[in-house]
Order: C-alpha cells, then sequence, then structure tokens
C-alpha cells in the first residue's frame, strides 16, 4: 500500500480569498466557532465560497459601517473553511468555521462587495527558548486560575487550552476568549512574534484577574445583604407569630393606625377637623414606614389623638373654698385677694369661662406666681405655666409649620396637651420682656390667643386646626406695663400688687418662709425660734426690697450655717433662739444701716418718690451753690423728662424768689446751681419729681431744711400747678419702709389712696396739694 503523502497548508491555501467584513472582534487561527451573517451581500460572498473552495477571508472593520468598502478594513486578517451552513428564517446565514492561519492583504482586487483581495500568509516567529516554555507555563497556570473563578469558561475551553500544543496558539486561544477591547485583540492578531503576544497576552490576564478579585468582593457584600436581609425577614416573621401566640399586635405600623383611628371615631369630629384629619389618617395608612414624612404624620396624628377635644368641661367650684384657700396660701394682699375673689364670683354667677384673663403686675418676689397656683387650686383646675421672658420667636406660641425639620407645636397646644383639659388655668410669665425679631414678633402672636373674641377657633401652625381655648383661664404675670403693647394690655383685666412693708414681712416669714426654708434645709420644726425683732431686723438691714426673695435668701443662709453646726458639733437635740445678735453672727454685717434711711439734713435737700419695675423707692434729690459764672448743672443719669422737669423747677423758683422773696436775679448770676440725684450709677426718668427739685431748690436759695421725714411726689408746671402721677400705691409702700411721717401728693391722685392697704397707710399723714405755694408751705414753713 503506497504512503499517504502529507501537503503542508500553505501550499493548498489559496492566494485570492472573498473577504467577510467583521464589525465585533477580530477572529483568531485555530478557533472553531460559529458566524451569523445577516448582510445579504455577505450572504452572497458565503454562496460563492461554498460553491468553490469554502475558503472566506475575515477581516474587522476600522469603524461600523453598513456597507464598509476596502479602505474601510484592517490589513491583517484570519483565513478561515466554512464547514457547515444553515440557512436562517430571516434570509440570513448562520456558519461554521474552521479557522486556519493569519494573512496580510497584499492588494484589493475588488474594493467594493463583493471584496476580494490578493494575501500573503504569516507564520509564526519560531522561538524554543527556554523563556517562550516558562511564558508558555505562566499562560496556562494563570488562566486556569481565570477560568475557575469565571463560571463563564466551560470545561471544554479548558481541555482546548492544555491540549494546544504550540505557544502562539495558546496565546491566539486565550485572547480570543478573554474580555479584551477590540482594537487590541487586533494588534495581538497583527503580532507574529510570538514571545512578544504571549507576553501581551499576560499582561491583559493579570487585569482579568484584578476584576474578577473586584467582582468577586462586589458580589461578596451583595450576598452578605441578601443573607443579612433574609435573616431579619425571618427574624421578623418568626417575631410575628410569637406575638400571635401570645396575643400581642403583630403589625407596629397596623397597630398605630388602629389606634388613631378608634380615638378619631370617638372624638365624632364635624366639618374642616374631619376631613384634614381623615385625609392624613389615610394618607398614613398608605405611607411606607421607612418613609421620613411616615414620622412625621405619625407625630401629626398622635398629637390630635391626645388633644382635649371632647374633654369634659370642670364642674363648679365653691368660692368659699376658693378664698379660704388664697388666705391660707397668702398674707396681705388683701385688696389683691378681693378682685380675684370678686372676678371668680362673676365667672360663678355668668357659668361662662370664656374671657377669663388675668394680668398680675407688681415688683419681683410679691407672689404672682404662686397666686396664680393658687388661683388654679380653688377653681380644682389643672396648672400649666411657662415663661415668655427673652421670647423672640413668635413660633413658641403658635407653633411650626410642619414643613420644617423638628417642627413642634407651640406652647398654648402642649400645654393643651399636657394638662389633657380643656379648661385649665395657664400662667405666662414675664409677658413684659418679649422681644422681636426677624422670626417675628411673640406679642403680637398672643394678641389671638388672649382675644375672647377669635380664640374660640386658635389655630396653631404645626396643628393647623382651629381648637377652642376660650375656656382656658389665662394668668399673666408682668413687673410693668410699660414694655406691654397696648392691644394687648386692652385684653387682660389687671391687678397690681403692691410690694410688701416690714410689718407685710414679718408676718409672712413667720407664717411661710420660715417652715419653708427649715424644711428646705433639712432642720426640724420646732428647732429654731426666731424673735420679732430678729425678724424685722432681717426686713430692715439685709432685705428692703418690695418682694420677699432677699428676705428667703437671708433665712437659707442662716438656716444653712446652722445645719453646719448641728452635723460638725452634734446639736441634734438642741434649741437655737434667733435674736438681732445671731442674725448678725450668720448674716455678717448689715446691708442697710440703720443711718442708710434716707433724711434731708441740710439746706437744698428734699426727699423724694419714684416708681421702678422693682416697686417703689426713696430719693434724695441734692442741690448746692457755688460761686461763679451763673449756670444750672445736672448730674446723676437723668432721662430727657427729668431734664425738663429741672428746668421747669429752676425757672420756677427764680420767680418765686424774686416774686415773693425778694432774692433777685443778681443771686443767682453770682452762682452756679448743681443739682444731682445719688446713685449716678442708675439711670433716672419720669414725670414726677418735678415739686421735689423745685422744693431743693427753693431750700438752697432760702437756706432752710425742709421738714423732718418729709417726701413728695408730684409733677410741675412753670406756672407752679402741682400736675397728677402714678404709681402711688408703690411709692406710700416706699415711703413706709423708710420711715417717712408725711407725704406730699397732687389733689388729683388723692382718688388713688382708697386703692392703698389700711396696714399701709397706718402712721403716714397724705397732704393733698394742687399748686406749688402749698408744698412749699408744708415743706419749709413759708
Amino acid at each position: 500500500m503506497p504512503e499517504t503523502e502529507i501537503i503542508p497548508i500553505e501550499q493548498i491555501l489559496p492566494n485570492k480569498l472573498p473577504i467577510v467584513p467583521l464589525s465585533g472582534r477580530p477572529i483568531f487561527p485555530g478557533i472553531f466557532t460559529p458566524i451569523m451573517v445577516g448582510n445579504p451581500d455577505d450572504v452572497k460572498v458565503i454562496e460563492e465560497a461554498l460553491s468553490a473552495d469554502g475558503m472566506i477571508g475575515l477581516i474587522m472593520v476600522k469603524n461600523d459601517f453598513e456597507k464598509p468598502k476596502a479602505d474601510d478594513l484592517y490589513e491583517v486578517g484570519t483565513a478561515a473553511k466554512i464547514v457547515k451552513r444553515i440557512n436562517l428564517p430571516d434570509g440570513g446565514v448562520n456558519i461554521f468555521i474552521s479557522t486556519l492561519k493569519r494573512f496580510r492583504v497584499k492588494k484589493f482586487l475588488s474594493r467594493e462587495s463583493p471584496i476580494v483581495a490578493a494575501v500573503g500568509y504569516l507564520d509564526d516567529e519560531a522561538d524554543d527558548t527556554d523563556e517562550v516554555k516558562a511564558l508558555t507555563r505562566a499562560l496556562i497556570g494563570e488562566m486556569k486560575q481565570v477560568s475557575e473563578n469565571n463560571p463563564l469558561f466551560s470545561e471544554e475551553m479548558r481541555l482546548n487550552m492544555i491540549n494546544i500544543d504550540h505557544p502562539g496558539k495558546i496565546a491566539d486561544f486565550i485572547a480570543s476568549i478573554l474580555n479584551i477591547d477590540k482594537v487590541e485583540q487586533q494588534k495581538l492578531l497583527e503580532l507574529t512574534d510570538v514571545r512578544t503576544r504571549m507576553e501581551k497576552v499576560l499582561v491583559f490576564i493579570k487585569k482579568e484577574q484584578e476584576l474578577l478579585k473586584i467582582q468577586k468582593r462586589v458580589q461578596q457584600e451583595i450576598n452578605e445583604k441578601i443573607e443579612k436581609s433574609q435573616r431579619e425577614y425571618f427574624l421578623k416573621e418568626e417575631l410575628k407569630a410569637i406575638k400571635n401566640e401570645l396575643g400581642m399586635p403583630t403589625d407596629a405600623k397596623g397597630s398605630d393606625y388602629q389606634r388613631f383611628k378608634d380615638k378619631i371615631d370617638s372624638f365624632a369630629f364635624e366639618g374642616e377637623i374631619k376631613e384634614q384629619v381623615e385625609q392624613e389618617l389615610e394618607k398614613f395608612n398608605l405611607m411606607d414606614a421607612n418613609s421620613s414624612e411616615y414620622i412625621v404624620t405619625r407625630n401629626w396624628l398622635d398629637l390630635v389623638c391626645n388633644l382635649p377635644w371632647k374633654a369634659p368641661v370642670s364642674a363648679d367650684f365653691d368660692l368659699k373654698r376658693a378664698q379660704d384657700i388664697l388666705e391660707a396660701d397668702h398674707y396681705g394682699l388683701k385688696d389683691v385677694k378681693d378682685r380675684i375673689v370678686e372676678y371668680l364670683a362673676v365667672r360663678k354667677l355668668k357659668k361662662d369661662a370664656k374671657g377669663s384673663i388675668i394680668c398680675l403686675v407688681g415688683p419681683p418676689g410679691v407672689g404672682k406666681t404662686s397666686i396664680g397656683r393658687s388661683i388654679a387650686r380653688a377653681l380644682n383646675k389643672e396648672f400649666f405655666r411657662f415663661s415668655v421672658g427673652g421670647m423672640r420667636d413668635e413660633a413658641e406660641i403658635k407653633g411650626h409649620r410642619r414643613t420644617y425639620v423638628g417642627a413642634l407645636p407651640g406652647k398654648i397646644v402642649q400645654g393643651l396637651k399636657i394638662t389633657k383639659s380643656r379648661d385649665p388655668v395657664f400662667m405666662i410669665d414675664e409677658i413684659d420682656k418679649m422681644g422681636s425679631s426677624f422670626q417675628g414678633d411673640p406679642s403680637s402672636a398672643l394678641l389671638e390667643t388672649l382675644d375672647p373674641e377669635q380664640n374660640f377657633s386658635f389655630r396653631d401652625h404645626y396643628l393647623d386646626l382651629p381648637f377652642d381655648v376660650s375656656n382656658v383661664f389665662f394668668i399673666c404675670t408682668a413687673n410693668t406695663l410699660d414694655s406691654i403693647p397696648g392691644p394687648l394690655v386692652d385684653r387682660m383685666e389687671v391687678i397690681q400688687l403692691p410690694g410688701y412693708i416690714d410689718a407685710e414681712k414679718l408676718e409672712i416669714a413667720k407664717r411661710y418662709l420660715v417652715p419653708k426654708s427649715l424644711e428646705k434645709n433639712g432642720i426640724k420644726k420646732g428647732t429654731v425660734r426666731y424673735t420679732r425683732d430678729a425678724l424685722m431686723f432681717i426686713a430692715e438691714s439685709y432685705a428692703r426690697e418690695a418682694g420677699v426673695r432677699n428676705f428667703e435668701k437671708a433665712l437659707d443662709k442662716i438656716h444653712r450655717k446652722l445645719a453646719r453646726e448641728i452635723v460638725l458639733e452634734g446639736k441634734e437635740n438642741e434649741k437655737f433662739p434667733i435674736d438681732k445678735a445671731a442674725v448678725q453672727k450668720r448674716l455678717g454685717k448689715p446691708i442697710f444701716r440703720e443711718d442708710e434711711v434716707k433724711k434731708a439734713v441740710s439746706p437744698g435737700m428734699a426727699i423724694g418718690l419714684a416708681w421702678t419695675s422693682m416697686g417703689g423707692d426713696v430719693l434724695v434729690i441734692e442741690a448746692v451753690a457755688n460761686p461763679g459764672k451763673e449756670g444750672f448743672k445736672l448730674t446723676g443719669q437723668m432721662g430727657n423728662v427729668m431734664q425738663e422737669s429741672a428746668g421747669i423747677a429752676y425757672t420756677f423758683v427764680r420767680h418765686l424768689a424774686a416774686e415773693r422773696h425778694g432774692i433777685g436775679a443778681e443771686w443767682f448770676e453770682g452762682r452756679q446751681i448743681h443739682l444731682h440725684i445719688p446713685e449716678g450709677a442708675t439711670p433716672k426718668d419720669g414725670p414726677s419729681a418735678g415739686i421735689t427739685m423745685a422744693t431743693a431748690l427753693l431750700s438752697l436759695v432760702l437756706g432752710k431744711r425742709i421738714k423732718d421725714r418729709l417726701a413728695m411726689t408730684g409733677e410741675l408746671s412753670l406756672t407752679g400747678q402741682v400736675l397728677p402721677i402714678g404709681g402711688l400705691r408703690e411709692k406710700t409702700v416706699a415711703a413706709k419702709r423708710n420711715k417717712i411721717r408725711d407725704i406730699i401728693i397732687p389733689k388729683a391722685n388723692e382718688k388713688d389712696l382708697d386703692d392703698i392697704p389700711e396696714n399701709v397707710k397706718k402712721g403716714l399723714v397724705f397732704h393733698p396739694v394742687e399748686r406749688f405755694d402749698e408744698v412749699a408751705a408744708i415743706a419749709l414753713g413759708e
């Protein structure tokens, strides 16, 4: 049998090939792969090739063209043998090819479809060095690692890679299956240097390995999240099953919805309120529990359900019991308590709480807040207090709009939620100390709240539903009415609280302050006993202010020192009598001395009475005359109004001195007169010191001292009229504290004496006057 001769492939490959353009990626030699051909021109090329030897040339297109020409193709391609053809329904064909060898185009014989090219075949540059062998092993080893971690590589691919014996073919096979950019693949196809081709393929394998690591890490993170969410889901399902067994609600959102719905149904809302609340409730039911708006809506519904929409109004109160409570809780203040009892009597007869707005005005420490608490107790109502001192944002009163993060209802709605009552007693402290800013004016926001004609449908910005607050009993407190806007004062029943005289402070200390301070400092009742003189000494020497706060602080200081003695010296069972000496030992030197009672001790001095937000006060006005050029100097931080009063007093005294006493202009021309009010660090102003300054100047001109323990208050006109003033009650209390005996007041203020308690007026002589001549007669005996 003759031997079969093996003919090299180069001898059977044609030198002329019909070209099929590739728009995807180049195809390397040594590959058996299917290709789908849809272009009619390319299908025609396939059919002609099959009718001949079945050989075609595959060249990649530089850019995607619908009908590429010769110039649009690369120069290097792959010769392939068509093994099988399958016709497709759309007119295309699916062919299976076996790629054989690289070629380079020598010349295009036909430059348009069907493209035909004369080609020259390219051989791999042989290289059997150890480096190539090492690169071959490296490629196979690295590719094994890639294929093991990538499920897309089939077992057949792995076997093919191992069975290939030529280094160049191994590089081509790996390049064909790696995810490499088509331009880079074309460059590899054009390389005939096997070693260089293998090195480049090794770099691409390394890049693929890095991508696989990142892919693996991302996949692991995703799996962990999925496992966590699945674990949470199963745990939640288990929790639901356990709650079902125990009869507990399983869905928090569903539970909230049902609770809100039951509560809202019980209120039986109507009109606007019903429509808006039901709309919000249904919106809440459809919301995702993880959305940001879910919490906002839930909080709003929770507020709606906790407001006293249908709470019963408090039962009728016993006026006699209310009067007894006020008497038990507060000493003195008879006029104030009478006004409050009268006010409550009207409410009892009218059976209507609407328009109940009281404003307690007085100096600090006189018991404004405690009276508010007593009123609430007397009426058997819930009590809610908040301070508006320093408040600059109207949202504190009327709430924030729900569009803001962290929005809250205003103080009025918060108080109703806390007290759970439709008719509580609300105390608004420090109403005279509100500010205003770019965030709004809280005092203006209070106008609606405190207006009986409007507050039956009070609308908080956060709640945004009308709520009836006309049943709320509002009590406001202030130190002065001057800084409160007029429209706000008009809406309130103003009750003035004067300061306490020393005798009242003594009784208050005995009944309330001493027992309270003993309990506060842990000292048993009956252990300490104060003498009457000791308590009076504290009032006169350590606590001369209108209220009793400093008095209470002084008692606390004494009791703290006693507590230390009891603990350190073992005096638990001893009694401690406290007299004046014991008070001074524990409180130190008196803050006010007996000789500090203000007196007019020389000509040019007069005692005046002033009103401040801290209560009444006594001022000494001093005047001296120095030789020199005529002039009139004022010191002591006088305000504009007081400076005008001083100018009027000076002019009037010059006129009076010349007309009545024969003291002409030459006396004034040779002297500079200096008028001063001591305590220059304290600003002073107001229209009530006119007659006092005129008396001081007249006393200086005549060289006479004014009557001892005499004080005065009143404004002076340029013609000598004595004009009315305000704050007579507070001024009278201050005069009583400073041991004044006679007080000159304007005739027009005589009616105000009825408002001053009898215990304050006791021991005082009032001299109502109409003209300054009467003042001079009383003060200087003129």
